[in-house]
């Protein structure tokens, strides 16, 4: 009826009474109550104000008056007479559907026509004149059942609920039947119509909240529930068949409509916990989850375990049915990952289970589930022990299957199955090892398996053997026997197996020339390391014959365009060639192929081979844009794990894990890496980059919205996904290297904090990286460049150069700063694990260098909050973000542990790195950070933070210690070439401290401790520890330590070689513990054999000068001094008779400004002997003979050899006495040194044919005066007061080749007079080769 029908009729009849006769009389003629009730509600519109109320009353009156007046007509009860009238109704609208056959949800049509009728049907039951039980038994009459949106709103304006409604059916089975087939449809169309998902969801929740209040009732609501029988039933038997309808698509997913699989996902929305709220109790809930859990895991149970053992690797996460891992995960929510791994292992233990069900449940926990890794091991622990407590075979396949399957997942979430078998069984504590019935049983297990394991399971058992006493071998070897010929039958010879395989790896696509690269990769890093061809290799070229030829050597040499400088490869192959390793047709095989590879890129160059697809790239990199949709959006959350576990797969694609040559190596294997020039392969670089992106994108992104601790897991879990990959770590360790070490300083600020969030989260994954090995830029001991990842950050980011310094002060304080926010809530024992200590003590170095503010104490309330907006963005001013890091209490506490305090000796390090020319202070400014830093920070503060105890003794010895390791270290900065010179400003102030300590022994003088002189104790000491060993490398060490000493000895006070001391009123010099060092040390570096350096030599001299000002009469010091060195310390005497020509004037000079007097009476004599060996050479007078024969004859050999050579020699030698036997021995010992050096030393200048001449004459002299020369190569003779000096003086070296030179030059003399007579072209050829221009590496063969 229309508005204005409704306002003429208003206006025609008096009262509402006259218009109910007039209604009644139009019923009369015209009966149709079911029109009547869906057409009244268009007549109870509000026609203007205040006439809602009365209307509605006259329209609710006025029905029921019609209900009864027909009612009466037909001997009914007017509520009967109505339900059946609403049910015909609700049949009407239903039917009235456009479509061929009933679908669950009404249009827009229906749903307006129904909402009149319901709005009518609620008035009635207001008005008591509604039955509701017959409405319900009417229902099930209608021709078709109710759409079940139709039921839904019976059920939501509360007329007829639908517990009510299902319980009024007799037949169940034929209700669940319906209800099923409507949800069916209902997901059906909310995924074909989106828009009525929302319409959907909503009906599919109240349903389910039904299903689970009358399906899973609690002991306390059965009592208020007896009403209904049939419900409990139909409600458990519909969410059965549902649940049954989603895991039967499962085995099938791919045969499935795509529409149909998205209605499955829609119905599984049912398993949000959400929904339910507090509509339904939570033990209910859990009771329904926990119910649906155990029939998932015993679905269909007819794969046997053998299947199980053969198919699990298809069950990983990502192979997965993504409706099974999807239903997983929502089931989870409702417990802790305790709660599900405990309903599982119940499930184990009392349930038939389908494996498929029960393996991809495993991999969604271990991905999903963080704690699950740990419990997962207690899962299997207390698997084995049931299993060899009642030697259970079901305990142990089940724990086996686990233990596969968890490892499956790969390392970043489980540990590798190798791993965990080893530590299972690995060693006599094993539960294997009780008794020797264990024992059998184990092995009784692993022999059902054989039959049925794939060939990585079998290999981990051969090369990881269970622990068996020896007096049970046999038992062992009967299994491996039975596994070789398992192995035969895949055709996985074990000769093929690899030299160093993977075994972490259960991928069974590995061949062998995939392994044999691995092997080859694996060889050239030890090569590269020893220079020797591995032991591996060498056994195998043996034992292994059908590997070594058939897939190791193919390996090795294939072919590519060789490099201009042989490389590591290039070396290996060559060593091999010559140890007759490598055929020669093969190896001319491999030369030919080589040319061919190299004229083949020579004619065209642009051709790029390429073994990448496209394909994985684009799908890893769609991937990686949804996780960043998950990143911003906390309530997405929970599906960033199994987000990261689809990345790791796409990931695995595109680095393509049988076909790589790069691929990863053996678990523990250090990973390889050139720091001075890292070099990636482009394909690899690329996805490192990507991921790398990815991280920074999510980084900033999420960081927009929530400050780090409120970000989740996700950078976590990726990072972690990453190091799990072992074969993509070179490649990224390697970019890490390129951007930080290398293009540190060109790095925007998005880079610099995304890269130091990212170090900080693979700190955090330590445990799977290996040790990182580094190439430094020249060969090293292999310990020195065996870093852990945190000593590897340590090596990257250096401090040199201004940029340098900027640079890593922002890095730094960006990595602190996230990770102080990222982790603020753990415990101060777990931020110590994640923090790597170099970051720390970087910034320990570098704040106080560069604010003056960080030097001193700081205020307790500049300890403001830390405020991650104001850090995020160090470059805005990065001194002031480091400075408020730097005052945070928690950073101030974080200081005080010890493995994160700069020590002393660390400090000097990072000091000694610094360029002085490109630092970022000034040369004033970098003295008064020295200051500030040694004699205010270190000096006074306590070993036990890293100070001296305000020793100063201590200080200069870790000062001088570190120089020297510093000079030893690798310096990347200068292309690998190792420092010799000290840094100034470091050796400034180390002078100071050793003046302070001389100043100190002077007013302790007399006491025992000024009688030590702890400058050679620290040098000694270091020596001390270093074996004298025949090792090229320790020989080629302890020369470059001995230099280095020498230098840092000659940039000390020259004063500090001498000790002062008091004997009686006496003041006398001690330079007892410098003659030691020379004697056993110092002299062992001169390479003239009989003379140290002129620097050290004048160095002494000076210092004795100098020393001898605190003697009561200097000259006699001075004198004392001198003759003691006579006996302890020749070479003293013979390095001033070789200089003598520089010295003089130094000293005499030196000399006449301290004393003004004559020279003390020692140093003349010096001056006397040189004068007279001057006058004899060159005037012919008579040589006096007034001093010890040998240190003449050192002053007339040096004298010699510094004039030109003119004949002089034959002469001055007859002009000598009678009496100068010793002086001659003394001329041929000082000549055949010379003969030595010039060979082995030929950068000195000597002469060799001069000295052979000069030696020649020398012997021919003493044979015509019948001497006991021979006396000189006796190293115990009788009388030690002749030589035994000479051989003193000389170096190890020298005094080792004193024979062997005196022997040559005899016998090349001998031979030259002979060939001289024969022929003299021999003669001449012979002299030329013995020239030191011939160069060869053995010592014996020099001469």
């Amino acid at each position: 009826m229309a508005d204005g029908r409704a306002r003429k009729r208003k206006s025609a009849f008096g009262s509402g009474a006259e218009l109910r006769e007039a209604a009644l009389r139009l019923l009369d003629h015209h009966q149709n109550l079911n029109d009547l009730l869906l057409e009244v509600e268009d007549s109870v519109k509000p026609g203007g104000q205040g006439g809602a109320e009365h209307q509605e009353v006259s329209s609710e009156s006025f029905i029921v008056s019609v209900l009864q007046e027909q009612a009466s007509r037909l001997g009914v009860p007017t509520a009967i007479l109505a339900a059946k009238n609403a049910v015909t109704n609700i049949e009407r609208i239903c039917q009235a559907s456009a479509s061929p056959s009933q679908v669950p949800l009404l249009n827009l049509d229906q749903r307006k026509r129904l909402s009149g009728l319901l709005q009518t049907v609620k008035d009635l039951l207001a008005s008591n004149v509604f039955c509701r039980s017959l409405f319900c038994q009417e229902m099930w009459k209608m021709k078709d059942p109710p759409a079940l949106e139709a039921v839904w709103h019976l059920h939501r304006d509360d007329i007829v609920g639908l517990g009510e409604l299902l319980e009024s059916n007799p037949d169940a089975p034929a209700v669940v039947e319906w209800l099923c087939r409507g949800l069916c449809g209902l997901c059906e169309q909310a995924e074909k119509s989106s828009g009525d998902v929302e319409l959907a969801g909503r009906v599919l929740s109240d349903f389910a909240i039904v299903f689970l209040q009358n399906g899973f009732q609690q002991t306390s609501e059965l009592g208020r529930k007896l009403e209904f029988k049939k419900v409990p039933y139909i409600c458990r038997a519909v969410l059965q068949r549902m649940l049954t309808w989603v895991l039967d698509a499962v085995g099938k997913e791919k045969q499935e409509d795509v529409s149909t699989l998205q209605a499955m996902r829609f119905w599984l929305n049912v398993f949000n916990v959400s929904v339910y709220k507090s509509a339904v109790r939570p033990d209910s809930l859990q009771q329904f989850f926990r119910h649906t859990l155990t029939e998932v895991l015993t679905y269909n149970p007819l794969l046997k375990v053998s299947d199980a053992i053969h198919m699990q690797k298809e069950w990983s996460f990502t192979r997965t049915c993504s409706l099974l891992t999807t239903l997983y995960r929502k089931l989870f929510v409702a417990f802790s990952a305790k709660e599900s791994i405990c309903q599982l292992q119940q499930v184990l233990e009392t349930h038939e289970v389908n494996w498929q069900h029960v393996l991809s449940c495993v991999s969604t926990l271990v991905v999903c589930q963080a704690e699950a890794e740990q419990l997962f091991k207690d899962l299997l622990s207390h698997l084995l022990i049931k299993a060899f407590e009642n030697y259970d075979m079901e305990n142990m396949i089940t724990a086996f299957l686990i233990a596969r399957q968890a490892a499956l997942e790969g390392p970043a979430v489980f540990m590798p199955y190798s791993e965990w078998f080893k530590a299972s069984f690995g060693n006599g504590g094993g539960h294997h090892g009780s008794s020797k019935k264990a024992l059998v049983f184990l092995f009784e297990f692993l022999s059902e398996l054989v039959p049925f394991e794939a060939a990585p399971y079998l290999k981990v058992h051969i090369m990881y053997p269970p622990f068996v006493p020896t007096k049970h071998r046999s038992i062992l070897l009967e299994y491996i026997t039975l596994a070789k010929t398992r192995l035969a039958d895949l055709k996985v010879a074990i000769e093929d197996m690899g030299l160093y395989e993977d075994l972490t790896s259960t991928d069974e696509s590995v061949q062998p020339q995939a392994q044999a690269l691995r092997d080859v990769e694996k060889a050239l890093q030890i090569f590269e390391n020893t220079r020797k061809i591995p032991t591996s290799v060498i056994e195998a070229s043996i034992f292994r014959r059908p590997y070594y030829t058939s897939w190791f050597l193919p390996a090795l040499l294939r072919p590519r365009v060789l490099p201009k400088t042989p490389d590591v490869r290039m070396a290996l192959i060559d060593s091999l060639k010559r140890a007759d390793k490598i055929p020669s047709n093969l190896y001319s095989t491999y030369v030919q192929a080589c040319r061919a590879v190299k004229e083949k890129m020579l004619q065209d160059e642009s051709k790029v081979e390429t073994s990448h697809s496209e394909e994985p790239v684009e799908q890893l990199k769609a991937e990686l844009s949804e996780l960043r949709l998950l990143v911003v959006d906390r309530a997405k959350y929970e599906d960033v794990p199994a987000q990261i576990a689809v990345i790791s797969d796409r990931l695995a694609s595109v680095l393509g894990h049988s076909s790589d040559e790069n691929e990863a190596a053996p678990l523990n294997s250090p990973i390889q890496v050139d720091v001075s020039a890292p070099r990636l392969e482009p394909c690899h670089q690329s996805v490192v980059d990507l991921l790398l992106t990815s991280f920074c994108q999510n980084l900033i992104a999420a960081s927009y919205f929530n400050p780090p601790d409120r970000q989740g897991p996700c950078l976590s879990l990726f990072v972690k996904m990453m190091c799990g990959h072992r074969n993509l770590l070179p490649a990224l360790l390697g970019r890490l290297c390129q951007l930080i070490y290398h293009q540190g300083p060109s790095l925007n600020d998005a880079h610099i904090l995304g890269l130091a969030a990212f170090v900080i989260h693979l700190s955090e994954s330590r445990a799977l990286i290996p040790e990182v090995e580094a190439n430094l830029g020249i060969s090293q001991p292999v310990p020195e460049n065996v870093l852990s990842i945190s000593e590897y950050w340590n090596r990257l980011l250096v401090c040199r150069t201004e940029e340098s310094f900027a640079f890593c002060m922002r890095f730094c304080t960006a990595a602190a700063s996230y990770l102080m926010c990222k982790f603020s809530s753990y415990p101060r024992e777990d931020l110590r694990a994640v923090l790597p200590p170099s970051l720390v003590k970087k910034l320990q170095y570098i704040v106080p260098r560069l604010c003056l503010e960080a030097r001193g104490i700081l205020c307790e309330e500049a300890k403001t909050d830390l405020i991650w907006s104001s850090l995020s963005c160090p470059s805005l001013n990065y001194k002031r973000a480091s400075l408020c890091l730097w005052k945070q209490a928690c950073f101030q506490e974080l200081l005080k542990e010890k493995a994160f305090q700069l020590s002393f000796r660390e400090w000097l390090l990072l000091e000694l790195e610094v360029y002085p020319e490109k630092d970022i202070l000034s040369a004033w400014e970098r003295q008064d950070f020295h200051y500030w830093a040694i004699y205010q920070w270190y000096l006074p503060a306590p070993s036990a933070s890293g100070g001296c105890d305000g020793d100063l003794e201590k200080a200069c010895g870790v000062i001088i210690n570190t120089i020297l390791d510093s000079s030893q270290r690798s310096d990347l900065g200068s292309c690998g070439q190792s420092k010799m010179s000290v840094n100034p400003d470091i050796l400034c102030k180390l002078q100071e401290m050793v003046l302070e300590l001389g100043c100190r022994r002077k007013l302790l003088s007399g006491c025992l401790d000024a009688q030590r002189h702890g400058l050679f104790e620290i040098l000694q000491e270091r020596l001390k520890d270093r074996e004298h060993g025949s090792a090229l490398g320790e020989q080629l060490w302890r020369q470059q330590e001995l230099l280095l000493h020498r230098r840092i000895l000659v940039g000390l006070p020259a004063s500090a070689l001498i000790l002062t001391c008091r004997k009686g009123k006496k003041t006398t010099l001690d330079c007892e513990d410098f003659f030691h060092f020379v004697n056993s040390e110092l002299k062992n570096v001169c390479s003239r054999g009989y003379a140290l350096s002129y620097d050290i030599t004048a160095h002494f001299f000076r210092g004795l000068l100098n020393a001898s000002l605190d003697c009561e009469d200097s000259a006699e010091g001075v004198n004392d001094v001198l003759t003691a060195c006579q006996t302890k310390c020749p070479v003293m005497l013979f390095s001033a008779a070789l200089w003598w020509p520089r010295l003089e004037p130094v000293l005499c000079s030196q000399w006449r400004r301290l004393f003004g007097a004559p020279l003390a009476e020692e140093l003349e004599r010096l001056r006397e002997w040189q004068s007279s060996a001057t006058s004899f050479l060159s005037s012919g007078v008579v040589f006096p003979l007034s001093g010890p024969p040998w240190i003449l004859a050192a002053f007339l050999h040096c004298t010699l050899q510094q004039q030109s050579p003119c004949g002089r020699e034959r002469s001055a030698l007859k002009r000598l006495g009678t009496d100068t036997e010793q002086l001659l021995v003394s001329l041929l010992f000082f000549s055949l040194m010379d003969l030595i050096s010039a060979k082995i030393a030929p950068k000195e200048g000597v002469d060799f044919q001069t000295s052979l001449e000069w030696s020649l004459e020398i012997l021919q002299r003493l044979e015509e005066r019948g001497a006991s020369w021979p006396l000189l190569f006796h190293s115990a003779e009788k009388d030690p007061r002749k030589y035994r000096v000479l051989r003193s003086a000389a170096s190890d070296r020298h005094v080792r080749l004193l024979p062997v030179a005196f022997y040559s030059a005899v016998a090349l003399h001998t031979l030259l007079d002979a060939c001289e007579e024969l022929d003299p072209e021999l003669g001449a050829s012979l002299l030329h080769f013995s020239s030191p221009a011939t160069e060869l590496d053995e010592e014996l063969a020099l001469f």
